[in-house]
Formats: structure tokens, C-alpha cells, sequence
């Protein structure tokens, strides 16, 4: 094992500890998955791709106000280019790295796919909280509650960061273990996206009840701990992991990333609908 001297990173070398960390805890962060060169070339591009979305160089299909507080302010300040992958190099070469799909087939098994075409795929995110930003935070929910109809589960999500996190422009809320239990589908959200029928009534690696309701805000949560990185670390995380995002203190700071999914389940038939349940105030 190697040891990195902070709780829960590992070097993306150590594929036995990175599974069985995440296998236990739910998350675990990656070190060393980006050379210099390639995160030098990832920030300059997600910029790029940024700038390209605010000036109409780019189409729609790569802008997105659906995750934001403000919405309006996306006309001054894009906090999400969506599809990022298909225009940064960079990022295409990152997610479909030999040493990302080896570890994600550990986790998932051999036959897991990146899902880069569905939804809004692979998301470059400026998360920072200052007054030309429509974005500020996202309360607790997992991964799976948008949608839990679908059969694309379980999913292991990474995010790659540009910025290393702290109180000061905010960071990774978990619940280690949570992903054991078998959470409820949402039964309230706030953008009046209604559960369907179809919905599973639960979703977890168990079949064990979570001991405490989940919020649907950003209360404090029993066992909670702060996730904090490196900048160039990747975060992974599991699909029935209770996660949330906290505020930066700092309305100057900057938190920027790339984050996306590899899936588990069944690959979605071409041009099938795609779920998505926003659950939790962000």
C-alpha cells in the first residue's frame, strides 16, 4: 500500500488499496493520474471551453443553467460547459486513460462504460461563489436518486481537480459508508421533476435501512466528514454515496473541475430518455 501521508489518497499505482479503500469508505482521491503537461493543457482547454460557451462560439448543446441558483446570471458568468470532452483533448485523453479504466474496471467490473453521450456526459465546472456566479452549493443526495428507474447502475464517479479545495472555496461533504445502505428515492425535490412510477424505492449495496433521514438541505449529518484535495487529484466516489458540496467562505476564491462517470449497468438503447431528478437544493 502506499502511503501517502493524508487519509484516503493513494497513488494511482496502488489499484489494491484505491479499491479497497473505496470499497469500504464509498470515495477515495487519486494522486498522480495527471502529469504536469496534461493538467496544464485540461485547464487551458476547460478555460477555452468556457470562454467559447459565454461568446456563442460554441453551441447550446455545451451551455447549462440547469444545476444553477441564478440562472439569468449565465448570461454574464458560465459556471458548467457540458459535453467538455468533445472539445478539450485533454480531457478526452484523462477519462479514457489505461490507468482510470483499469481501476474503474476494478471497481465496476471489465464491461463498464464511460458515460460521455448521455445526459449532459462529461462537465467542466467553475464552482465559484462570487456575485457574477449563478452557482453556490449543492445539498446532500446520492448519485443514483436522479434516476432510479434506470438500469445504468451501480456508476462510480470521478472528478478531476484544477483547484485544490479548502474552507476557502469550498469542498467535498461525505458520509463514509453510506453507500452500504439502501436509500430511499427521493420523495421531494425543487424543480418539480416528479419520482416516476417506474422509480426503485431504494438504492444501496445492502439491503439495510440508513440509520437517519437524509437531508434535502446541507444540515449537519451525523458522520460527515470533509474531503479535501490536491490540485490535479481525483476524487472517486460511489453512485449510493451520500455527498454534498459546501460554500466557499471566500467570495474571490475559485474551484474548478471535470467530473463525469463510469457505469456498471446496462448501456441505455440510443436515443433513450434520460432521467434526472434534481433533489437537493443547490
Amino acid at each position: 500500500m502506499t502511503v501517502l501521508g493524508e487519509t484516503g489518497v493513494f497513488d494511482v499505482a496502488d489499484v489494491d488499496a484505491i479499491r479497497w479503500y473505496y470499497q469500504m469508505h464509498g470515495y477515495v482521491v487519486v494522486r498522480g493520474l495527471l502529469d504536469h503537461a496534461l493538467f496544464g493543457q485540461m485547464e487551458q482547454e476547460c478555460v477555452a471551453a468556457q470562454e467559447g460557451v459565454l461568446s456563442g462560439r460554441l453551441s447550446e448543446r455545451y451551455g447549462s443553467t440547469a444545476f444553477l441558483d441564478e440562472a439569468a446570471k449565465a448570461e454574464f458568468f458560465v459556471n458548467y460547459v457540458e459535453h467538455v470532452s468533445e472539445v478539450s483533448d485533454a480531457v478526452r485523453t484523462a477519462i479514457t486513460s489505461p490507468q482510470l479504466t483499469a481501476i474503474m474496471a476494478e471497481l465496476l467490473g471489465p464491461g463498464c462504460w464511460l458515460g460521455d453521450d448521455n445526459r449532459a456526459g462529461v462537465v467542466y465546472q467553475d464552482a465559484r461563489p462570487g456575485k457574477e456566479s449563478g452557482y453556490t452549493r449543492i445539498g446532500w443526495h446520492s448519485d443514483w436518486q436522479a434516476g432510479p428507474s434506470l438500469d445504468v447502475w451501480p456508476a462510480t464517479a470521478f472528478t478531476f481537480h484544477l483547484d485544490g479545495t479548502s474552507p476557502q472555496n469550498g469542498f467535498l461533504r461525505v458520509v463514509p459508508g453510506s453507500q452500504l445502505w439502501s436509500t430511499p428515492a427521493p420523495y421531494s425535490n425543487i424543480n418539480n421533476v416528479p419520482v416516476p412510477a417506474t422509480a426503485r424505492p431504494a438504492g444501496g449495496h445492502s439491503q439495510v435501512p440508513p440509520p437517519f433521514p437524509m437531508p434535502l438541505g446541507f444540515e449537519k449529518v451525523r458522520g460527515e466528514v470533509a474531503v479535501y484535495v490536491e490540485a490535479g487529484d481525483v476524487i472517486l466516489h460511489d453512485c449510493f454515496l451520500w455527498h454534498a458540496a459546501a460554500r466557499a467562505t471566500d467570495d474571490g476564491a475559485t474551484r474548478r473541475h471535470v467530473r463525469g462517470s463510469y457505469f456498471g449497468g446496462t448501456v441505455p438503447a440510443a436515443g433513450a430518455a434520460s432521467e434526472f431528478i434534481k433533489n437537493a437544493a443547490r
